[in-house]
């Protein structure tokens, strides 16, 4: 009797079973990308790099909110002076305020390292895109050529072909460099691509497409290259801390930007003929330019760690 008596646990009072209102709420499943936020929220380096990388941009395309000061007003009476409130990190050997030329210095060198990006991601898209998806032949030779490119010493190509492309004395160097890095940089990356294609063109939702007649636009375009170019992006932002750190060494070698415009490379190669005297004005653009190169690299080791489950 007390078994008739007695409501089970699954029924609700009214003997009807305990069916819960409304829809039933299912967990949606989470893309690659809000895994990879998710686990770069929790990443102090990645905060850490954000700030800097902020810092440097605003300070790139605002120079106005830091100084006021020209940094091309020199006077040879301000020669060698320390730092005051009129001039924060000194002068140097022409009487310039060293703190107005490396605030200043920053969009050049900003602006070479993303557009030089932007063009070796060009290149390097379509190389490793046509090498991975086609395969045979193509792979073949595409392939050695990336292999040549990968042989020309970095160094002495860049000097050799910014200095061509630089010949008109009326050029102040930055669209020789940008297309001198854009030419030479875009190998690795083309390499990165190649093999994410490969691996993503080898997938069942690629073959579903294929044998429902998908043209291979529509399959490069929609299937292909969303599910390849996370690495790709990653390897970018590497890249772009890289290209800047570039175009301050062929500034430093007289072969990058020239005339009258302002790179932290071009304050090195100065203050390195007085360093043993007055070292300031070549240690605060070294340390603007290594802050910037470093906050690029540790944003890019974040994004590839998170977007990687293998090093997480």
């Amino acid at each position: 009797m007390s078994d008739l008596n007695t409501v089970t646990a699954a029924e609700a009072p009214g003997g009807q079973p305990n069916v819960p209102h409304g829809p039933v709420k299912k967990d949606k499943p989470r893309s690659l990308a809000a895994d990879a936020w998710s686990e770069l929220r929790r990443r102090k380096i990645f905060w850490i790099a954000i700030v800097l990388v902020a810092f440097i941009l605003v300070m790139s395309f605002w120079p106005s909110l830091f100084t006021s000061a020209d940094p091309r007003a020199c006077s040879l009476s301000n020669q060698y002076k320390g730092p005051s409130g009129s001039a924060l990190f000194g002068y140097d050997f022409q009487g310039c305020d060293v703190y107005a030329k490396v605030v200043n210095g920053a969009f050049n060198s900003i602006r070479v390292g993303v557009f030089s990006t932007l063009v070796a991601g060009i290149i390097g898209l379509i190389f490793g895109m046509a090498s991975g998806y086609f395969g045979g032949w193509v792979d073949a030779v595409l392939s050695r050529f990336i292999d040549i490119m990968l042989g020309v010493p970095f160094l002495l190509a860049g000097i050799v072909l910014s200095r061509r492309l630089s010949s008109d004395p009326a050029s102040d160097g930055v669209f020789a460099v940008t297309l001198t890095l854009g030419l030479l940089s875009w190998t690795s990356g083309a390499r990165v691509m190649r093999s994410a294609v490969i691996s993503a063109k080898q997938q069942d939702y690629v073959a579903a497409a294929r044998m429902l007649g998908a043209k291979p636009s529509r399959l490069i375009l929609q299937h292909i290259l969303p599910n390849s170019i996370a690495s790709y992006i990653v390897l970018l932002t590497l890249l772009l801390g890289i290209n800047i750190a570039s175009e301050a060494t062929l500034s430093f070698l007289g072969v990058g930007l020239k005339g009258d415009a302002i790179s932290w490379g071009i304050m090195i190669a100065e203050g390195t003929q007085f360093a043993r005297t007055q070292p300031w004005p070549l240690v605060w653009p070294a340390i603007f330019l290594g802050v910037t190169v470093l906050a690029f690299i540790m944003l890019g080791d974040a994004v590839r760690d998170a977007f990687d489950p293998k090093l997480r």
